[in-house]
């Protein structure tokens, strides 16, 4: 056989075999990976497995992760077993970092590694690295680098990098610079991917520098190194490295797309940034909240400045798991930009007042902030060029202090010859200097009260957001022992519960998402709920025309939880029994105003109506006790209409 037919056999040879391991790779993905993990028995298994299983969770969530591994250290603490304990430990404080909940993370981590004498070096590297990544969320960079330092001396890394420090802390061409001399030199010249994260992350910090159209040449090069690196057949891939390819393919395209945006590029950048959310949220949407939630953003603001109002407000009123202060201000600006195209220039003032609030309470902090993490890097890495400054600063203080000193002189002289001048003036410099000084105290205690007031009610929005958390795990849960439920009086109980928890989370959710903690404003919460009851019990949509007329209200939390309660019970009735022969025709129509010290509540139907026997059935339904409990709270009377067409329910509050 010629050379050259060997040649062509084995090109195909090699293609149908590298076909045959994409299709296995493929299969391979349609099995849940907490299934996988669940059949292990030995937490070193489960250990290894879960670190590197990059797509963990592509049909579970974190919480049902979490689940999993608390059980197996329940079982590893009964038993005593160390080695289990320490194993789902560090799992646990992985899937708290994943979850978002960064101090619950750090603290498991810290009490385990107060522990070292009892963990090996492969543990150790796991703990430190996840030490890093809390404490690079929670922007403490001094401790970051304590970590780095320790991994240093422990001989798991040679060098001490700062480039993503100076970038989290807005120092994007110092980031590049030093990322550029650290990491470049390490590349083979075969290693495609490794180019490809390379021209992605000099990019990156390109864009964030606001040089969107020199970081989209970093970017093309990284997608171009990308495709040589999936293209090349000879060599074999695992489906982590699968994985993390298709991770960074989405990663470059959602850069690409805000490269765009910032451009105004706008429909160049729309099909860019919905590949990059798509792919993300296939894979690992849990991992990748955050380029979820910028990425969405983003191309928000591109369908919001090429007019396609209702799809930006759609995308800005998404729930996501995780979202950081400057992704909020983002969102409150392109909804306020939203509501002033709207022409509804209330809502618009609101999230501008919103946004004012944030930044006004961060700007006080951030600076100091951002001083101390200076001080911490310069001190670590720069220390001659910090001695040399330092040293100038002498000199430069010892000429001032002798200048200083002539000029005491000189105003010495001026004063011997005004002393009997002042002498005739102390009374009233001294009533001055008294009155100063009490009007300085009077600023310092206004500003100490100020910030007392500030730092409540922080803790108070910490606290309606930590309750808006664990009632959103209680329906997690809920719907986790729907899907083991079999019997369907048991699933519609779960289902009622579910939606009754979710009402009162996104009472807590308005709350600290409201600029004012005092109340909220019912519109949107009744539009919020209504969607939310939606989602349980109509999930492939409905046709009933809701009205809401409740502009304007608002009520505190004691009205508001249970307002949310009853409104919750009646729309669920709507729409399981009102209108058991289509809903094409249906109406509903809610009615809340509060003027003063009273207020008046109305709901109403077009359905079937209740059964002329509902008087026996409400003492036995759960829902109609709820409700009259609920109004009676009020300090009101539940009325019902049954006259109409339809059932009408209305009742007078204080």
């Amino acid at each position: 056989m010629k050379p050259k037919q060997q040649t062509v056999l084995t090109f195909f040879f090699s293609f149908i075999f590298g076909g045959y391991l994409l299709c296995a790779q493929t299969t391979n993905k349609t099995e849940n990976p907490l299934d996988q993990f669940q059949e292990f028995t030995s937490p070193e298994e489960k250990l290894d497995y879960f670190f590197k299983t990059p797509n963990r969770y592509t049909q579970s969530s974190a919480y049902d992760w979490l689940e999993s591994v608390r059980v197996s250290l329940n079982t590893s603490e009964k038993t005593n077993d160390s080695t289990g304990i320490l194993a789902y430990k560090l799992m646990e404080a992985k899937l708290y970092s994943d979850i978002g909940d960064n101090d619950k993370s750090i603290a498991i981590a810290k009490e385990l590694y107060n522990k070292t004498d009892t963990v090996d070096l492969n543990k150790m590297t796991l703990l430190l690295e996840l030490m890093d990544e809390n404490y690079h969320k929670l922007q403490m960079y001094d401790k970051q680098i304590e970590i780095r330092e320790l991994k240093k001396g422990l001989g798991l890394t040679e060098n001490v990098a700062f480039y993503d420090i100076y970038a989290s802390m807005g120092l994007y061409r110092q980031a590049m610079k030093q990322y550029i001399m650290d990491v470049k030199p390490t590349i083979p010249d075969n290693d495609y991917y490794a180019f490809a994260e390379f021209y992605n992350k000099v990019g990156y910090y390109l864009y964030q520098d606001k040089s969107a159209p020199t970081a989209l040449n970093e970017f093309n090069k990284s997608i171009s190194f990308l495709n040589l690196y999936v293209n090349d057949i000879s060599i074999q891939k695992s489906e982590g490295e699968i994985f993390k390819a298709e991770a960074l393919r989405a990663e470059v395209e959602g850069n690409i797309g805000k490269s765009q945006v910032l451009l105004k590029q706008y429909i160049e950048a729309i099909p860019n940034l919905n590949s990059s959310i798509k792919t993300f949220k296939e894979f690992n949407q849990g991992e990748f909240s955050p380029a979820i939630v910028e990425n969405t953003l983003n191309l928000a603001e591109a369908h919001l400045q090429l007019d396609n109002n209702k799809t930006a407000k759609k995308l800005l009123e998404e729930e996501f798991e995780v979202i950081n202060v400057e992704q909020q201000i983002k969102r409150n600006r392109l909804l306020a930009a939203y509501y002033d195209k709207i022409e509804n220039y209330k809502s618009a003032a609101q999230f501008y007042k919103r946004n004012a609030f944030i930044k006004d309470s961060l700007k006080a902090t951030e600076v100091s902030i951002l001083k101390q993490q200076l001080v911490a890097i310069v001190g670590t890495s720069d220390l001659e060029n910090s001695r040399k400054l330092i040293n100038e600063q002498k000199v430069a203080n010892e000429k001032i202090r002798n200048d200083l000193k002539a000029k005491d002189e000189r105003i010495y002289l001026v004063l011997i010859s005004l002393v009997f001048t002042v002498l005739g003036l102390i009374g009233l410099v001294y009533a001055y200097a008294k009155s100063i000084k009490n009007q300085r105290l009077i600023a310092e205690q206004k500003h100490f009260i100020e910030d007392s007031l500030k730092e409540k009610e922080s803790l108070l929005r910490e606290i309606h957001h930590r309750v808006k958390n664990n009632l959103q795990m209680v329906s997690s849960l809920l719907s986790l022992q729907t899907r083991n439920t079999k019997s369907k009086a048991a699933i519609e109980a779960l289902e009622e519960g579910k939606s009754r928890v979710k009402a009162m989370a996104l009472i807590h959710q308005k709350l600290y998402q409201n600029e004012d903690l005092s109340y909220i404003e019912m519109q949107g919460y009744i539009e919020s709920l209504i969607n939310s009851v939606q989602s349980v019990y109509k999930k492939g949509g409905h046709n009933i025309n809701i009205t809401v007329d409740a502009e304007g209200t608002e009520l505190d939390i004691d009205r508001a939880i249970p307002f949310g309660l009853i409104l919750n019970e009646l729309v669920s009735n709507t729409f399981k029994y009102a209108f058991p022969e289509g809903d094409d025709n249906g109406k509903i129509y809610i009615h809340l105003r509060k003027e003063g010290d009273q207020g008046y509540f109305e709901y109403s139907d077009n359905g079937i109506g209740l059964p002329e026997d509902m008087d026996e059935r409400s003492n036995s339904s759960m829902g109609f006790r709820l409700m009259n409990r609920l109004v009676n709270q009020l300090k009101s009377k539940l009325n019902v209409d049954r006259t109409t067409q339809g059932v009408r329910y209305w009742f007078n509050f204080y």
